[in-house]
């Protein structure tokens, strides 16, 4: 309910209140508010769709990318009367000379402003994030009749895998060694920022009596240094086919989606921290202790707009840390505060 149209909503009211006091026509350049589509990346397994469109960065082969029904992106399109070409799907793009800057309201998605007792938080940085997709084949065979040591199984082979992940990831330290390409800042940056995550598995054919003859499973990778997360990479297919090849299956690792870590802008997060200072001291009528600033695990569609102009973001606190769930909430006094801060920062660009 709230992971991206809160953004909207509170970019909207504040032009709102600027349009009803009269002031909107003050501003020294122009204002756009767009909700951007597909920032998830769940259907096609391409992240950033509008976003990327816009900043020139997504390639026009996503248009014939296909969901698991077989329908492409283009296709998509189609049915919600939207024409797609390779050709207009360049005109998309904006030009870089005509953006000032960017900038994204979102929830937390996670515990820090909570556990802080804070409702807004600037972003520093956003994680550099790789999504692979990983198929393991064995030999298929009746579930009783295959004695244990002549197996094959896609699905014991696939467990290891994943074991193997969550190891390499909670310990990167013990898997990487320390050359030219992995320094010791490289290993503790990871350590403070690594996080991986397995969120989709399929078997084939999935049956309580059958050893499957395949496994699919998705990989997300996010870090803040790129270097390091290219190791974790390296080092996790290397050993991922080792497994596959002392268990006599065949293993293959796609990659399906990167996007490089970004940092945002410092005068706009330094704009946009005292907007967020402004905010609270205009609700509360009291001089908070600080606007707190922090790193983002998740990706934002920030990421794809810093390839056309600066970006900056502001956090706002969410109950448990909890997002892509129904449970998911924001409370009304935090909501208002995140409207009056992009209010405040508009307000900075009236003559």
């Amino acid at each position: 309910m709230y992971d991206g149209a809160l953004g909207i909503i509170t970019a909207i009211s504040a032009l709102k209140v600027l349009n009803i006091t009269r002031r909107i026509g003050r501003l020294r350049r122009p204002v756009e508010v767009i909700a951007f589509s597909d920032e998830e990346g769940v259907r096609f397994q391409s992240t950033f769709l509008g976003s990327a469109a816009i900043a020139g960065v997504l390639p026009v082969s996503t248009l014939h990318v296909q969901d698991k029904s077989g329908v492409t992106v283009q296709g998509a399109l189609k049915i919600n009367s939207i024409d797609a070409t390779e050709e207009n799907l360049l005109q998309l793009k904006y030009d870089p000379k005509s953006v000032w800057g960017y900038i994204e309201v979102h929830i937390e998605q996670g515990p820090v402003l909570e556990t802080a007792g804070f409702p807004l938080g600037v972003v520093k940085g956003i994680a550099g994030q790789t999504r692979l997709r990983v198929t393991v084949k064995g030999s298929q065979g009746h579930a009783g009749t295959v004695p244990m040591k002549l197996r094959q199984d896609p699905m014991a082979a696939a467990a290891e895998l994943i074991v193997l992940l969550e190891s390499l990831c909670k310990q990167p330290d013990e898997y990487l060694s320390y050359d030219g390409q992995c320094m010791d800042s490289t290993v503790q940056s990871l350590a403070g920022s690594l996080v991986c995550t397995v969120g989709e598995i399929s078997t084939w054919p999935s049956a309580s009596n059958v050893i499957p003859g395949q496994v699919t499973f998705t990989i997300d990778i996010r870090a803040m240094d790129d270097l390091g997360r290219e190791a974790i990479i390296y080092e996790m297919s290397n050993r991922m086919y080792q497994i596959c090849d002392r268990r006599s299956v065949f293993c293959h690792i796609d990659r399906k989606h990167d996007a490089n870590a970004v940092i945002c802008d410092q005068g706009l997060s330094s704009d946009l921290k005292s907007a967020g200072y402004a905010a609270l001291k205009r609700l509360t009528g009291e001089n908070p202790d600080d606007v707190p600033v922090l790193m983002s695990g998740a990706g934002h569609d920030a990421m794809a707009m810093s390839h056309l102009t600066k970006v900056a973001m502001l956090f706002v606190r969410c109950r448990g840390g909890i997002s892509h769930s129904p449970a998911e909430h924001v409370s009304d006094d935090d909501i208002w505060a995140a409207g009056v801060a992009v209010l405040a920062f508009i307000e900075t660009h009236i003559n």
